[in-house]
């Protein structure tokens, strides 16, 4: 008998957020923190992750709308749902409004990675989770 026992392989940190607890399910890594879901590249016997979408390492400088779809400057999207405006005057952005020609800023203050000209409110940054690429 010989006390061998069986390889195990590190998984790598989630791209998105660099959560440790990444687990496998079929052929992605899921991160049980982020909820971000990409293929696992297995070459050398240790698991690399990239991104599902697009094949490439999922990068820090890509934003994502609210359904997964990435965003470039220049790009028209929709509110998905009502955004109560906070400061001078307030109001809502009613879901359905369409904003067109945002430009991205990555790590922007609490999480708002866009900023946009939002029709009947002027200059202001969104949040991409909120948003939703138009065709």
């Amino acid at each position: 008998m010989t006390d061998e026992t069986p390889e195990t392989t590190q998984l790598p940190p989630c791209p998105e957020c660099g959560s440790e607890y990444a687990y496998e399910m079929g052929a992605l890594l899921v991160c049980p923190m982020c909820a971000h879901e990409w293929a696992a590249v297995v070459g050398d016997g240790v698991a690399h992750g990239t991104d599902a979408n697009n094949g490439a390492s999922a990068s820090a400088d890509v934003i994502r709308d609210s359904v997964g779809n990435v965003l470039s400057d220049g790009d028209t999207v929709t509110v998905v749902k009502t955004v109560k405006v906070s400061g001078g005057g307030g109001g809502s952005i009613k879901a359905g409004t369409k904003v067109t020609g945002i430009r991205l800023a990555p790590g922007g203050a609490g999480g708002h990675d866009i900023d946009a000209r939002v029709p009947g409110f002027g200059k202001m940054m969104l949040k991409s989770s909120v948003v939703r690429r138009a065709n």
